[in-house]
């Protein structure tokens, strides 16, 4: 059985979990903090190569599809990123109550054959976006 090492990185948000969890659960909101999608994100419907509740999204790899977790009660935000070239990236995200305000984290996976600098590079990615989202969300 193999696993990769992970990175969680975490960031406190001074509002109200039902805030925080409903941002998360729309997946429209994403290209407002998300650097990753910042290129743009809409429903896939039946564009080629598209399965059923997929989104299309520019990103930096080009044009990818990303299946979102519906929203819910619990503030699990996951989704996976499935690239042209038949890979995938599974990204669990979770808005998680912390008192009156929230804490999100995000489990960043290391990729196959990334090194040292690259997974830290990558963390320090999720990091900016994060933040971004706690600053969005605290104006």
């Amino acid at each position: 059985m193999v696993t990769r090492p992970v990175r969680h990185v975490s960031v406190n948000i001074a509002q109200p979990f039902v805030t925080v969890a409903d941002f998360l659960g729309d997946p429209a909101n994403y290209p407002s903090w998300a650097t990753g999608l910042a290129g743009g994100l809409a429903p896939a419907g039946v564009s080629p190569g598209a399965e059923p509740g997929e989104w299309l999204a520019d990103a930096p790899q080009g044009s990818a599809y990303v299946r979102f977790s519906p929203p819910n009660d619990f503030g699990i935000a996951d989704h996976r990123v499935r690239f042209p070239d038949g890979s995938t990236l599974h990204i669990p995200l979770r808005a998680i109550g912390n008192e009156e305000g929230t804490t999100v984290v995000l489990t960043l996976f290391r990729r196959a054959g990334v090194s040292d600098d690259e997974f830290e590079t990558d963390a320090g990615w999720v990091r900016r976006d994060l933040d971004a989202l706690r600053d969005l969300l605290e104006r």
